[in-house]
């Protein structure tokens, strides 16, 4: 080797350890966004030139010799050996800082209540704060999209509900896609949906309540949360499996919805448990059929839809936790053990138990497709029953 080439090929090293040790030391941070890497030689192998010497590369009249090719390779190694230990370390170290819990509803609500029971647990699991942020409006969509266009650093999460997945079929173009704008991290919690009827209503069981139906068609008056809500769509269901046919009456929120199937103006409504248990317990409204594939501990004494006849019905308000698109694996798996050791706390499954949600816990493969699936049943509910997004 000519005493001209040794210098040059010591440099080249020298910036690559260089490299390596920096991208170490910022392993918090990085990557967040794409990375770029430059080889000061072309892609191609040839012959070379041997001006210069054998290792020296020739004058660039020819393509590189055959020890441009082995540097080239070795350049990529020592990089990807970089990388490798810069997320090692992220590994090691995430969090540092406290967790955004973006949820896009406002405080109070089935998703807020889910959320706030299960972050203590998780902020001590991870060892860091987890900041509850709610950004609600427009169907979860104004909090949603904020959380679709954060960083992907592990540092912002999302809590959603069955809006996530019903929203495609109810709006014509989303800000963000509810599938590959996020990395699913787990479904948190299952939670049925609960049918009642005003109790003066001469029905106690589904299958009373579809002869009746039946009997009058059109003339059965359901409330929901407003069009496109879990109730709606749940209705319109039940109406295409048992093939009757109810009125819909919309209003702005479950809270009136509720409060007006309790006063009779309304004979029924479909709507998530934690929401009508109280008020069934207390007599104001009975409940005669539960969405779950199995009966919620808070309501063993009532059937499932399965079970009373209507195959094929099952709803469940199906809570997770996502994160941006592009957050690194080693920060949504933290985030799922947390999530897992805060659901293995007795305290937090009996609170969860008592609002009528079954802990779940799933793994990040199962709730993508968990989300894709149940987005697919919700397009074609919302087609069946002739609704177009808007």
């Amino acid at each position: 080797m000519q005493s001209t080439n040794v210098p040059r090929l010591t440099r080249v090293l020298l910036f690559l350890t260089l490299a390596s040790a920096a991208a170490a030391a910022q392993a918090q941070a990085y990557p967040v966004k794409p990375v770029r890497m430059i080889v000061p030689f072309a892609q191609r192998r040839g012959p070379g030139s041997l001006r210069g010497g054998l290792f020296g590369g020739g004058d660039g009249a020819l393509l590189p010799g055959w020890w441009h090719g082995v540097l080239q390779r070795l350049a990529i190694a020592i990089f990807a050996l970089a990388s490798f230990s810069a997320a090692a370390v992220a590994a090691q170290q995430y969090p540092t800082k406290p967790v955004r819990l973006i949820v896009p509803f406002a405080p109070g609500g089935n998703t807020d209540i889910i959320a706030r029971i299960v972050a203590p647990g998780m902020s001590k699991a991870l060892g860091q704060q987890i900041v509850i942020e709610n950004r609600g409006g427009a169907g979860s969509m104004i909090g949603t999209e904020v959380a679709s266009k954060s960083p992907p650093d592990g540092y912002t999460l999302l809590m959603v509900s069955a809006a996530h997945v019903i929203n495609p079929a109810m709006v014509k173009t989303l800000p963000f896609d509810p599938v590959r704008s996020f990395a699913a991290i787990s479904k948190v919690a299952d939670v049925p949906a609960a049918l009642v009827v005003h109790p003066s209503l001469p029905v106690s069981n589904v299958k009373q309540l579809i002869a009746l139906a039946r009997a009058r068609p059109g003339q059965l008056n359901y409330s929901s949360a407003g069009r496109g809500s879990i109730g709606h769509l749940s209705a319109e269901l039940l109406g295409s499996l048992a093939r009757i046919q109810m009125t819909h009456v919309p209003y702005k929120g479950a809270g009136p919805a509720l409060v007006d199937t309790i006063a009779g103006h309304v004979e029924l409504l479909i709507s998530s448990m934690p929401a009508v248990i109280p008020h069934a317990r207390a007599g104001k409204l009975r409940m005669i059929g539960q969405a779950g594939e199995k009966r919620s501990p808070a309501a063993p004494d009532v059937p499932t839809m399965i079970e009373a006849g209507v195959p094929g019905f099952v709803v469940t308000a199906g809570f997770g936790l996502f994160a941006p698109a592009g957050t690194p694996r080693p920060a949504i798996d933290r985030v799922l053990a947390a999530l897992k050791a805060s659901l293995s706390d007795p305290g937090v499954r009996n609170r969860l138990s008592g609002e009528g949600a079954e802990p779940v816990g799933s793994t990040p493969e199962e709730y993508e497709q968990f989300t894709r699936s149940e987005i697919e049943k919700w397009i074609k509910v919302a087609r069946g029953a002739g609704i177009q997004p808007e």
